[in-house]
C-alpha cells in the first residue's frame, strides 16, 4: 500500500497502520466481542415486536448479505434499506432480490435520476469522483429511514479506517456518527450545500443527500455500530457465506480488481476506481492484494505482479458495459472525460517523456514510476509478527 493513500500512517519500521491494526486481531477476544454484540442488540431490540429491531443498510453485495445473515442468525427483525446506486447493474438487482429472499422487510429509496446524473457530472468535474453522490447517500438515506421509522439502531459493516488504514482512534470506532461521516464518508471537500444553484439543482432536490439534524437523531436516539468491530471482518469469508445463500458473483475478475465478488452493483465503479488510481497511484486491485497479503493468502511478490496486471487500466468497459454508454448517462463526451482524467492525474506518480507528457500504451494505460512502493535508499527493519504477511514497506 503506497503512502499516497489518504489517512494512512507508517511507523518507523515502514509498516502501515492497516497492517498494524490487523496484527492486533489475534489479541482480540472475539468470543467476548460477540457477547458484547449480543448485549448491544438486546438493548435496542423492540420489546413488544411493534417495530423493527434495527436498520441494516444493504447494497445487495456480499458484505451486506453477510450483515443480514448475521442479524437473522441472532434472532433480530431487521429493516433492510437500500440507497439507490448511480447506475444499477442487472446482477446488482438480482443480488438485491436475493437479500429479500433471505426473509426480511426491505425499503429502497431511489433519488431523482435526472438530478443524480447532474450531481455525478458535477462531482466528476469538480472533485474527480463520479460516485460522490452514492458515497453520500449510502450514509444519509439509512439514517433518514431510521429516524422516520423510529428505529434506534443501524448495523453497518466494516470500519474502512481499520481495514484499509487510518487514524487509530477512527480505526477503533465501534459507532458511525455524523463526525465519522464528515471525516471519512467520502465527501472529499465537496459539501451537499455546495451543489445548490449549480446546473439547476435546488435545495429541494437534495433532501435525501442530507444527514438528519442532531435534534432529529436525539429525538429518536439513533446510533450506529460497525459489525466489523464485533466480528472478525474478512471480505473473502463474507463472500463465501453470501454465495452459499444465493449471492451471485461475476463470471471472471471484475475490471480493475482481483476478485469477482465485489463492486457488482454500480456500473460507474470502474470510473471511480480509475480516478483513485490517477490521484493516488493505486486502485482496487491494490486494496484486494493488500488484504490477501495480510491474511497470508498471497505473497507480497505475487501481489505486486498481480497489481501490475490489473490495477489502473483505462476503464473502457466495466461489467462489460462500454465507457461511452456510461458517459452518455451523464451527458459527457469521451474528449471531456479524457481532459478531466488529465486534470486529476498526479503526474509525479507516472512515467512521462522528456517533454513531461504522460506516456500511455496503445490501450491508453499509464505506467507507474514505482510499483513495489519500497524506498530503495533504506531497508525497513524486520518486524516480529504472528503473521509473516505483514512485511509491508512504505
Amino acid at each position: 500500500m503506497p503512502e499516497t493513500r489518504p489517512d494512512i500512517l507508517f511507523d518507523e519500521a515502514g509498516v502501515c497502520s492497516a497492517c498494524r491494526h490487523f496484527e492486533l486481531r489475534p489479541n482480540v477476544d472475539w468470543d467476548a466481542r460477540r457477547a458484547e454484540l449480543v448485549e448491544v442488540l438486546e438493548e435496542f431490540r423492540s420489546r413488544d415486536g411493534s417495530n423493527y429491531d434495527c436498520v441494516v443498510p444493504v447494497s445487495g453485495g456480499k458484505d451486506s448479505t453477510y450483515q443480514v445473515l448475521k442479524m437473522l442468525e441472532l434472532g433480530l427483525n431487521p429493516l433492510c434499506v437500500t440507497a439507490s446506486t448511480c447506475s444499477l447493474s442487472a446482477i446488482g438487482r438480482r443480488n438485491i432480490d436475493n437479500i429479500k429472499r433471505l426473509g426480511v422487510d426491505y425499503v429502497e429509496v431511489s433519488v431523482n435520476p435526472r438530478v443524480r446524473h447532474r450531481v455525478n457530472r458535477l462531482a466528476l468535474r469538480q472533485v474527480g469522483d463520479i460516485s460522490w453522490p452514492e458515497h453520500v447517500t449510502i450514509f444519509t438515506i439509512p439514517v433518514r429511514v431510521a429516524v422516520q421509522y423510529g428505529i434506534r439502531l443501524i448495523v453497518w459493516g466494516e470500519n474502512s479506517q481499520n481495514e484499509y488504514g487510518g487514524p487509530a482512534t477512527a480505526a477503533e470506532d465501534r459507532v458511525l456518527n455524523r463526525r465519522w461521516l464528515e471525516e471519512f464518508g467520502g465527501l472529499i471537500g465537496l459539501r451537499v450545500a455546495d451543489l445548490i444553484g449549480q446546473d439547476g439543482i435546488e435545495a429541494r432536490n437534495l433532501i435525501q443527500y442530507t444527514y438528519p439534524s442532531d435534534e432529529e437523531l436525539q429525538r429518536v436516539g439513533v446510533t450506529g455500530i460497525f459489525l466489523g468491530y464485533y466480528l472478525p471482518w474478512d471480505g473473502y469469508a463474507n463472500a463465501l457465506l453470501a454465495q452459499a445463500h444465493g449471492f451471485e458473483s461475476w463470471p471472471k475478475p471484475v475490471e480493475g480488481a482481483l476478485m469477482n465478488y465485489e463492486n457488482l452493483d454500480n456500473q460507474f465503479h470502474g470510473i471511480h476506481d480509475y480516478f483513485k488510481f490517477l490521484k493516488f497511484g493505486f486502485g482496487r486491485a491494490t486494496d484486494h492484494a493488500c488484504m490477501h497479503v495480510r491474511r497470508g493468502r498471497l505473497t507480497r511478490a505475487d501481489a505486486i505482479d498481480l497489481m501490475k496486471v490489473h490495477d489502473g487500466k483505462f476503464p473502457w468497459t466495466y461489467l462489460g458495459v462500454p465507457l461511452e454508454h456510461l458517459l452518455d448517462q451523464i451527458d459527457m463526451g469521451l474528449d471531456e472525460f479524457h481532459q478531466i482524467c488529465d486534470r486529476f492525474t498526479n503526474r509525479r506518480l507516472f512515467v512521462a517523456n522528456r517533454d513531461g507528457e504522460l506516456e500511455r500504451d496503445r490501450h491508453g494505460n499509464l505506467a507507474k514510476v514505482n510499483y513495489d512502493n519500497v524506498h530503495h535508499d533504506r531497508v525497513a527493519p524486520a518486524v516480529a509478527t504472528s503473521d509473516a504477511a505483514t512485511d509491508h514497506a512504505a
